[in-house]
């Protein structure tokens, strides 16, 4: 068992332990309190747990350390959790727990084996051009609340995408979340209290999907180049999202039983498993997509694996499809820019309009209930199909005998209204 012990001639505490066969000791800088102990002793059974487990790198620990650039110790270039333990920041304030650099990396390597690969990318991505920037040199402890809500102002100044002045809320808050769950845990390793508080999420607009119309689907399908009919069919009438079609394999479309299987998607050119564990879900085939599908076998079934692909039997790359063949056919038609993904929606509700149950399309869409089917897309059924309230006033006016006259009457001028 190590110990966190202090030097008589100095009163600054070590850590002892023993690793490898070797006895262990790093000198601090921390005067001998309470505080300072507590501290050490955290750090010190996270190095025991990590012997445990083999996975003990020296070099991370203690990087200034003598004994790290052993070869027997120097087992990696990464900075260690504990240097900064015993440093001050630039006022004379005591450093509380890592610099922020250095914390922020271990946090990443121990929660990014729970994350798809396209999760990574994009948190990496954060880390490196957001948050190193703003917080790199600080220790983790000593980031206020203050500096969240500057950093988060400071956002709201960045050009957006897609010829966005600024960043969107949204994209605001999907940078500003994983900052809470950082410091959470920081938090809780250190023994100091999250700034992250009272830190409520920028308020989003309603977002406003545009689903196409029947006539403006025919339109589109009957237009396009001969060889993407049945891509765009099957984007139109089967709800699936853009990678889930574009990574779909001839093993998943079952011709028998009529039913895609959703199973796999691809998210920035790799192969992953589906959105959420409800995306896993089998598509039943209407007649448009069935024929779409046996008229792409005939293309590629013999090539490739995949149901759309190019013409080295690899998937398509859907950013490319877009910019040379969707775009320019919307303009084309005259209809007005929307993204593809608005296929989705589409078929969300055309179905819908067709009337069919709510829970099959949720299943369909593959979403976990209905919740997100009537909040997004059933506005848009009064519009399709003339179902305006004259379903529910002929209902009424039918057992009008056992309601007041007054009664009825209201109802048809609150359904008129």
């Amino acid at each position: 068992m190590g110990a966190i012990r202090a030097r008589k001639e100095t009163g600054l505490l070590f850590i002892d332990f023993r690793w490898e066969g070797k006895r262990c000791r790093e000198q601090t800088n921390l005067r001998d309190n309470a505080t300072n102990r507590r501290k050490l002793e955290k750090m010190l059974q996270q190095i025991e747990s990590e012997i445990k487990l083999g996975r003990f790198d020296y070099a991370r620990f203690f990087p200034e350390s003598k004994s790290a650039e052993n070869s027997v110790f120097n087992t990696s270039p990464i900075k260690s959790i504990g240097t900064a333990l015993n440093t001050t920041t630039e006022d004379g304030a005591e450093q509380k727990g890592p610099l922020f650099s250095v914390f922020i990396e271990e946090w990443l390597v121990e929660s990014q084996i729970t994350w798809r690969r396209s999760h990574q990318v994009n948190i990496r991505g954060m880390i490196d051009k957001y948050y190193l920037p703003a917080f790199g040199t600080v220790g983790v402890g000593n980031i206020t609340r203050a500096d969240l809500l500057k950093f988060r102002s400071s956002l709201a100044k960045v050009s957006g995408r897609n010829g966005n002045i600024t960043l969107s809320a949204n994209r605001i808050n999907k940078i500003m979340d994983p900052l809470r769950r950082i410091f959470e845990e920081a938090a809780d390793r250190y023994d100091f209290t999250t700034p992250f508080v009272r830190i409520k999420p920028l308020k989003v607009p309603r977002s406003d999907v545009q689903p196409f119309t029947l006539a403006e689907v025919r339109l589109i399908i009957d237009s396009v180049r001969p060889d993407f009919k049945n891509y765009y069919t099957v984007r139109f009438f089967s709800g699936m999202r853009t990678g889930e079609i574009d990574g779909l394999k001839w093993k998943y479309v079952d011709f028998e039983r009529r039913v895609i299987m959703v199973r796999e998607t691809i998210v920035a050119g790799e192969e992953d498993y589906t959105k959420t564990d409800s995306s896993q879900r089998d598509i039943a085939m209407c007649g448009p997509v069935f024929d779409a599908l046996e008229n792409q076998y005939r293309a590629t079934g013999a090539m490739s694996e995949y149901v759309f692909c190019n013409l080295q039997g690899l998937p398509v790359d859907h950013n490319n499809i877009t910019k040379r063949v969707w775009y320019p056919l919307l303009s084309h038609l005259g209809l007005e820019k929307r993204r593809p993904y608005q296929s989705r929606h589409t078929a969300a509700t055309l179905w819908l309009a067709a009337g069919e149950a709510p829970e099959w399309i949720a299943r369909q869409m593959g979403h976990a209930n209905t919740e997100m089917l009537f909040k997004v897309y059933s506005r848009y059924v009064p519009n399709l199909t003339r179902r305006d309230g004259s379903a529910f006033e002929r209902l009424l006016l039918q057992g009008q005998s056992s309601l007041p006259s007054q009664v009825i009457e209201a109802i048809k001028q609150e359904v008129q209204a």
